[in-house]
């Protein structure tokens, strides 16, 4: 899951009948026969296709009437009034979770793999890597849950948290993460998300701006806080999750002033001493999330109750079926508005939730110990959630293990996909009815398993997701994906494509919770009135539209605004264009347009999602200087795919920083990017001038992408100075 492996399924697969087998078919026949023959297996077909294809298109968004900025506004086509809640009750993630606690009491909530052991191996460079051991799923019911939340609230306040000040959670995603969230609410105290990933001026920055009187982490994260204490002014207690083996808190307690508290400790303190729970507001701030954002400090997202409940109701009306019968697999960051939105959705749907990471995901994942079976194989999940990067590197996972095996198997897969493919982009010429059942037990079946057999949707944000990865998934998990799109400045609630819609590239309609505007933006040519698609700047207006950035009411002034009906409105900075049903495209991107010594613009995120297509490409920043006529880029190269080049094309070196370094794989780059921006037809001056490669793979933990594997561009920049300058030289 690590790793990416470069895609071998580019060329067109072709028919297994050679000419002469064509012709040998066709002896015996006369020449009406011939002409029937050719009426029956291309004419029908092919008018039957037209029919389908011409089929007027589902309307899915319809134009609105709002009031603030003028533009060209849509809604959700199935609902006339904005949805703020899934129950008349339920307008806080208190009284939501309660509820579906209630509801569901008996059934499994979370679940958490048993650690039966670890081990750590030393590789040939010295460097120690842990295995673990893991075990089946051991669940908690909805009821139990929700009394340990209870419990931990009162814990809280025996402990000596004070009501009126925050609580700060920073940790991996895991069961306890989502009941320490639950039970803050249960005492109506907002909380402070930080990614486990952040460095240590921008935790500083989070916990002082906000005050935070209780912290929550892993206890991993103990020796790191000790280290830092002296710089946290307002930090009282810590209470961290257990780790087997693990002395850090004493460590801790003996160089600090804090109190420092076990999570079951907490717990059992609340079982003893029950407090009486102080419920919220559906206006009150459930939470400021910091997220870790592309340049300078984070900032802190003031996201409401009401936001909460706005988006969560909305998608759940979006995913078919959703109910107790589904499994959820949990492994992206819950610190990020992504995961933490889904996971309320599951929570509000009554669904199992397993929790998972992306190191133990798989059976191959890298701390998965040989021999032990992955999360996806032990849940066997019906629902998931992703970002762009982890599905392209299953793909590419899945097409490397089809090179590999060849033959047979490798004409098999490359036969059914092409006719799933075309079955799902709606020509009659596709696998349907009887064939299609044959392509998934013979070929696709085995590929599903890797991901636990029985996804029956996914969805994807977080990144443009390209058309290729859209269709993979499609056809070899056999399931629907989509894709949305939000922002933690709306609680991820924008836009979300639906099951039904097979097609690439969009974002869909307006979630039914908020309005989608698009403003006109003149300096970069898109107009609202642009026909016969509009376009401009996207702005989300309705009740997932969050209150602003804590203490910075000057950045929220300049992104939010309130219409004359009381409306709040977010505007995005993103570029889009409706469809004529309703479907939003994400086309460009304001802050990321330069102008080039010759005056043409180039969207550096446009080119970035066109070239990271490449089989070369892991991942890729492009920079434009204003000051020459040319682009140049910072590539990190799939490893394997590299060595793999340079093993049939003799290229000797000693390890793969030297293999970067070579002309002879800078050149043979390069022209897989001019390959890439042919197909996504870029013009030629927002092809790369020159490229630098980059050995190290870009990580959250290197401080050069986001949680979400987001690239950070001006770390980026700031790190590859001097080989940008030369570049440029």
């Amino acid at each position: 899951m690590e790793d990416s492996e470069g895609s071998v399924l580019n060329a067109p697969v072709e028919d297994n009948l050679g000419a002469g087998d064509h012709l040998s078919v066709l002896k015996g026949y006369g020449a009406l026969g011939i002409v029937g023959a050719v009426i029956v297996a291309v004419l029908v077909p092919l008018l039957l296709s037209t029919v389908f294809l011409g089929k007027k298109r589902k309307q899915r968004g319809v134009p609105a009437q709002v009031a603030g900025e003028e533009g060209y506004a849509m809604r959700n086509a199935r609902f006339t009034e904005l949805i703020e809640s899934p129950h008349k009750e339920a307008t806080t993630v208190a009284a939501m979770f309660e509820q579906s606690c209630k509801k569901y009491a008996q059934n499994q909530f979370l679940g958490t793999r048993k650690l039966i052991g670890r081990e750590f191996v030393t590789a040939s460079n010295g460097k120690k890597f842990e295995k673990l051991h893991l075990g089946d799923y051991e669940w908690q019911t909805y009821r139990q849950v929700f009394d340990r939340a209870c419990n931990f609230a009162s814990g809280l306040i025996k402990l000596g948290h004070n009501v009126d000040t925050r609580a700060a959670i920073f940790a991996d995603t895991h069961a306890e993460w989502f009941i320490a969230f639950q039970g803050c609410f249960r005492q109506n105290i907002t909380v402070v998300t930080i990614y486990s990933s952040l460095g240590e001026d921008a935790l500083i920055h989070s916990l002082n701006e906000t005050q935070v009187s209780t912290l929550i982490c892993d206890s991993k994260q103990l020796k790191n806080l000790a280290a830092i204490s002296s710089s946290l002014n307002s930090i009282k207690n810590v209470i961290y999750f257990e780790d087997v083996g693990s002395s850090a808190a004493k460590e801790c307690e003996s160089t600090s002033n804090w109190t420092i508290a076990s999570f079951s400790e907490v717990e059992k303190l609340g079982q003893e001493s029950p407090v009486h729970p102080t419920l919220p507001s559906k206006n009150g701030v459930a939470v400021v999330m910091y997220t870790s954002g592309s340049t300078g400090l984070p900032k802190g997202v003031m996201i409401t109750h009401g936001n909460i409940v706005a988006t969560t109701a909305a998608v759940m009306t979006l995913i078919p079926s959703l109910g107790s019968t589904d499994a959820y697999l949990a492994y992206l960051p819950l610190a990020h508005v992504f995961e933490l939105a889904a996971e309320s959705v599951m929570m509000a749907a009554g669904c199992q939730i397993g929790y998972g990471s992306a190191l133990t995901l798989t059976d191959t994942s890298n701390k998965i110990k040989k021999g032990t079976k992955g999360d996806v194989s032990v849940l066997k999940p019906t629902l998931m959630t992703t970002v762009p990067a982890i599905i392209d590197r299953i793909r590419d996972a899945v097409y490397k293990k089809v090179e590999e095996k060849g033959g047979i198997a490798k004409n098999l897969f490359d036969i059914g996909f092409k006719r799933r493919l075309a079955a799902v982009e709606g020509s009659w010429f596709g696998a349907w009815g009887l064939e299609k059942l044959f392509w998934e037990v013979v070929v696709f079946k085995v590929v599903r398993s890797g991901l636990g057999g029985h996804i029956r949707f996914m969805i994807c944000g977080g990144a443009p997701l390209s058309a290729d990865s859209q269709r993979f998934i499609n056809i070899c998990m056999g399931a629907p994906i989509g894709q949305a799109y939000g922002l933690t400045e709306t609680f991820a609630g924008a836009t979300f494509s639906e099951w039904d819609d097979t097609t690439v590239g969009r974002v869909g309609p307006p979630l039914p919770c908020c309005y989608i505007k698009l403003v006109s933006w003149k300096e970069g040519g898109y107009l609202a009135s642009d026909k016969p698609m509009p376009r401009g700047e996207i702005v989300v207006g309705g009740p997932s539209v969050t209150a602003g950035y804590f203490k910075n009411q000057q950045k929220t002034d300049e992104v939010y605004k309130v219409d004359e009906n009381g409306m709040r409105w977010f505007y995005t900075g993103d570029i889009g264009r409706f469809h004529p049903d309703g479907c939003l495209e994400i086309i460009d991107r304001k802050k990321d347009i330069v102008k080039l010594q010759h005056g043409e613009y180039i969207s550096l995120g446009k080119v970035e999602a066109t070239l990271i297509t490449s089989n070369y490409v892991d991942n890729i920043m492009v920079f434009a200087d204003p000051f020459h006529n040319y682009c140049v880029a910072v590539v990190v190269p799939v490893r394997q795919a590299l060595e793999k080049w340079a093993q049939e094309a003799e290229i000797k070196y000693n390890d793969f920083s030297e293999l970067c370094g070579k002309a002879e794989a800078v050149s043979e780059v390069q022209q897989s990017l001019a390959k890439a921006a042919k197909a996504g037809k870029l013009d030629k001056f927002e092809l790369p001038g020159k490229i630098y490669l980059a050995s190290d793979p870009w990580t959250p933990e290197s401080g050069l992408v986001t949680a979400a594997l987001k690239i950070k561009r001006e770390q980026i920049k700031s790190k590859f100075r001097s080989e940008i300058e030369k570049l440029y030289a």
